[in-house]
């Protein structure tokens, strides 16, 4: 478990690495093609403009100079005949709204650069802002009516209307200073343009890139989890082979201990004079011999499957007749204590199948249904046929089989968490066994159960 979790959280801690560096280097790039992207039309505008200034000899503003110059010659005198100071920046407003509203209004500027960036084949569609960072009125002597923060951050007296919040000109775009003079005021102001959609410009130019990384981000957590389940996946073959080796050294002991015992018996002078007890012994170790053989050929057995394909020699049986055989002799073996109900319905179907891997197939169930039981054990076998096929059900009234464990439970080695409580331990080759056979006859074998219910094997074989 230490392990699994120092390999879980150092997986993760190595995803979120990358995540961090691959967003670290994306941000860069989104700031480098925003950077760009200022640049570009920095360099347009003033392309524009230049073109505007030699070809029309104007910026865009002569509108805005000539209705500035008709108000603010009567506005300048307004303003030079008051006295009181409520009254001089109450008209200090008046003039400030007015050249701002007419700078905005009547400027051509914005046209101009639209179709020029179309017919350059970029983006046309823009907001423009005007940023004023000074304004005075001029007579025998200046009157400052506005002046910026920034304005003022350059040495200039705060003698006029200050500036409120400053604007947020830092994503917008400069295109240009302007300063409109006349004989009666000085007006300087910052021209600048935004795009609303400058972020599906930059995404789009990122897109690729921004793909890859999303690509490359997700194929290292697919690789870390196909990486981490392969790792536990080999953690539990490793654990299931040990077991493997643990309980079939505790199978192999149990008859080789039983036999050396009963040879050890067969020396003893008071038994070699009782044929009796010869007997007796001889059976024991005669019965112990073949359950010792049976366990080596299974475990060859299953060692050849690994290797080549099945070898069957299928025969058309009575599938009823092969049922009836294998429980009856089960009934007169290791099913003697258990009560058997038999419900048949197969119509009598005739099936191409091997007998002798089927008989152990019926009976590796019937064998479990009896040692996974707790109490007396009943056993339900229930057969039919239903669209070409034929179905064997196995139910018992054993301790049943958790649904962690009805996923592995035809692995091979594998042997369910409840192990513990049964009445000797196995291989955990039984239903691996069971389903290779079922397989190998184009068939398969389900479970259902539920823990204390029992449970219900389900053999399926085409006919």
């Amino acid at each position: 478990m230490k392990k699994r979790n120092t390999v879980l959280v150092s997986g993760i801690a190595s995803i979120i690495i990358l995540v961090s560096v691959q967003l670290f280097i994306i941000k860069g790039i989104w700031n480098q093609r925003n950077e760009m992207f200022a640049l570009r039309y920095s360099v347009l505008s003033k392309e524009g403009l230049d073109f505007l200034n030699r070809r029309m000899r104007t910026d865009g503003f002569d509108t805005v100079r000539l209705l500035l110059r008709n108000y603010s010659e009567q506005a300048n005198k307004e303003l030079h005949a008051l006295k009181d100071p409520r009254d001089i920046d109450a008209k200090k407003k008046e003039i400030l709204n007015y050249f701002t509203t007419v700078v905005y209004k009547e400027q051509d500027l914005s046209d101009f650069l639209s179709k020029y960036f179309e017919r350059r084949g970029f983006e046309k569609k823009f907001k423009f802002t005007i940023s004023i960072m000074d304004l005075d009125m001029i007579n025998d002597d200046t009157i400052p009516v506005y002046q910026s923060e920034g304005f003022l951050n350059r040495g200039r007296p705060n003698t006029g209307v200050r500036s409120g919040p400053a604007d947020n000109l830092k994503d917008k775009i400069l295109v240009n200073w302007f300063n409109l003079e006349d004989n009666s005021y000085r007006f300087l102001f910052a021209y600048y343009i935004d795009f609303s959609d400058k972020q599906k410009v930059i995404l789009k130019e990122t897109s690729v890139f921004l793909g890859m990384s999303i690509l490359s981000i997700i194929v290292v957590v697919i690789i870390f989890i196909i990486t981490y389940k392969n790792l536990m996946e080999e953690k539990r073959l490793s654990n299931l082979k040990t077991d493997f080796i643990n309980n079939m050294t505790h199978e192999l002991k149990t008859p080789l201990s039983t036999i050396t015992v009963a040879g050890k018996t067969l020396e003893m002078p008071q038994i070699r004079n009782d044929d009796a007890k010869i007997l007796e012994t001889a059976k024991l170790i005669g019965k112990q011999s073949v359950h010792l053989n049976q366990l080596i050929n299974m475990i060859l057995e299953i060692s050849m499957w690994e290797r080549t394909q099945f070898q069957l020699d299928k025969k058309t049986i009575s599938i009823e007749e092969i049922v009836n055989d294998v429980v009856d002799s089960f009934k007169s073996g290791g099913g003697n204590n258990a009560t058997i109900i038999q419900k048949y319905n197969f119509s009598g179907a005739k099936v191409d199948i091997d007998a002798v891997y089927f008989t152990t197939l019926l009976n590796n169930l019937l064998s479990n249904a009896v040692k996974y039981s707790d109490k007396q054990p009943v056993i339900e076998i229930e057969g039919f046929t239903q669209d070409n096929n034929v179905f064997i059900k196995v139910a018992d009234n054993g301790i049943g089989i958790n649904k962690i464990d009805q996923k592995h439970i035809f692995d091979k080695f594998y042997r369910a968490s409840t192990g513990n409580i049964h009445k000797f331990k196995g291989l955990g080759l039984g239903l691996y066994y069971v389903k290779k056979i079922a397989e190998a006859h184009g068939g398969d074998v389900t479970v259902h159960s539920k823990p204390g219910k029992g449970s219900i094997f389900t053999v399926t074989l085409p006919f």
